[in-house]
């Protein structure tokens, strides 16, 4: 089970159908929305599906639930090291909870920010740029939950301040400095930002008779990088910069492939997660196939760049310096309530370090 992208799909698709023509183990990839792929509960899949594909904050609720299998101790110990030290900023290290490896990244991305050539001179260098280009209707972001979290999440970032998730306050007092740049982005950009997610942004980009040129807070899709017919070709940068003067503390998002703990065939389903992730395949088919690599060897490669206009290595800062969400069991249904709490103060000009208070006081019941 994986999500339903082409850059979520036709990479594994493709590798499957090389897996089965070198070993003749066949594996049939079925997938979900993104919006139900990053809430449906994974036990539920696990007890359908052999390999699924995840994203990290699902970590501590698999493996307290014993959904999943750990991979240290089934795949190859070679294999992991080299995936581990071919690790795109915490993309591996990210799927780490309790002394296990609980899946293997396969993509790398985190927000960044996404140009478009033909309407601006080059990326947004910082936040008062941000600002008056909102004001023109030249910019926008997207605030469909869970994304107006992981932007204050990445503003918090870059204003130098460090959310805890070991902390009882996820968010310290500062945080309501990021709080309000998010309001005051937010006051500015259309109200159809409220129902976007990425994926709508970039296709609201790509249309040719759009005027929006910059949005500087936003997931990377290396989809939207390559020319398609019909549509704009979109450009990826690293973020905007505010108080740290460095592209610092960005929400760290990216897949992982993990194995059912009731896989009747663990042993094959490792081997083939420890293939897909290695270094050849994230260069080679997986990112010809239309994938968004977490191998440091493909975001580094010449051809996957000059296939991307340098998608990967015009944000590779971005993503080294990008911050781990929490990952407890328990994370994942604050996520959600906690956007929405976000979005309820922003929209009716709530205090920002109330705001942060409600949110603060949310994440100590978790």
């Amino acid at each position: 089970m994986t999500w339903d992208h082409p850059r979520g799909y036709d990479p594994l698709a493709a590798a499957a159908r090389e897996w089965a023509a070198r070993t003749g183990v066949e594996i049939a990839w079925d997938r979900r929305s993104l919006q139900d792929f990053e809430s449906y509960p994974v036990e539920e899949l696990a007890r359908a599906y052999d390999l699924i594909v995840i994203d990290h904050p699902h970590v501590g609720q698999v493996a307290a639930e014993g959904a999943l299998l750990p991979l240290d101790g089934l795949a190859d110990d070679a294999a992991l090291a080299a995936i581990a030290a071919g690790s795109v900023g915490g993309s591996y290290d990210s799927y780490h909870w309790q002394g296990r490896q609980w899946a293997l990244p396969i993509d790398a991305a985190a927000q960044v920010q996404a140009w478009v050539p033909d309407r601006i001179d080059g990326p947004v260098s910082d936040w008062a740029e941000v600002l008056r280009l909102a004001e023109e209707g030249r910019l926008t972001i997207p605030l469909r939950a869970p994304h107006a979290l992981m932007s204050l999440f990445t503003l918090c970032g870059l204003d130098g301040i460090v959310p805890d998730p070991a902390a009882e306050h996820l968010f310290p007092a500062e945080a309501a400095s990021a709080c309000r740049h998010l309001q005051d982005l937010a006051d500015r950009v259309g109200a159809d930002a409220w129902g976007h997610d990425p994926i709508a942004v970039l296709d609201a980009m790509a249309d040719p008779t759009s005027p929006v040129a910059v949005a500087p807070l936003t997931y990377g899709y290396v989809s939207y990088s390559r020319p398609v017919a019909g549509a704009t070709a979109i450009r990826f940068a690293d973020l905007p910069l505010l108080g740290t003067g460095r592209p610092t503390g960005s929400a760290l998002g990216g897949t992982g492939i993990a194995i059912s703990a009731w896989c009747k065939s663990p042993g094959e389903a490792a081997a083939f997660a420890a293939w897909v992730a290695g270094a050849g395949v994230q260069r080679g088919l997986y990112a010809a196939a239309g994938g968004q690599p977490g191998h440091a060897d493909a975001w580094a490669d010449d051809e996957v760049n000059a296939a991307t206009q340098d998608f990967y290595r015009a944000t590779r800062a971005t993503l080294d310096a990008a911050w781990l969400r929490p990952r407890h069991h328990g994370y994942m249904a604050y996520q959600q309530a906690a956007s929405e709490r976000l979005e309820r103060g922003l929209r009716r000009n709530e205090a920002a370090d109330s705001i942060v208070a409600a949110l603060n006081a949310m994440y100590r019941t978790t």
